[in-house]
């Protein structure tokens, strides 16, 4: 399961918090993930290229989901 907290403009993401029944290596690592996606455009494909970017130049290991699970849940959040 992933929660999220979203603010956004519209167009862009202005702040995230993440949480939910996952796992994240280190485990602070979701703080880089949370402030990294700050400023992305609101669209599926340039969330998800973000949010990949951060794991991979982070070395972060995600157990529970994916870049891909946190853009469509972004998405969803930003719909309602």
């Amino acid at each position: 399961m992933l929660r999220l907290s979203l603010e956004h403009d519209g167009k862009r993401v202005c702040s995230v918090k993440i949480a939910g029944d996952f796992f994240m290596h280190p485990e602070e690592s979701i703080s880089l993930l949370e402030h990294g996606l700050k400023g992305t455009p609101l669209d599926e494909s340039s969330l998800q290229e973000r949010a990949s970017s951060i794991v991979r130049e982070n070395s972060i290991q995600l157990f529970g989901f994916a870049p891909a699970d946190l853009a469509k849940a972004v998405m969803r959040a930003v719909s309602k």
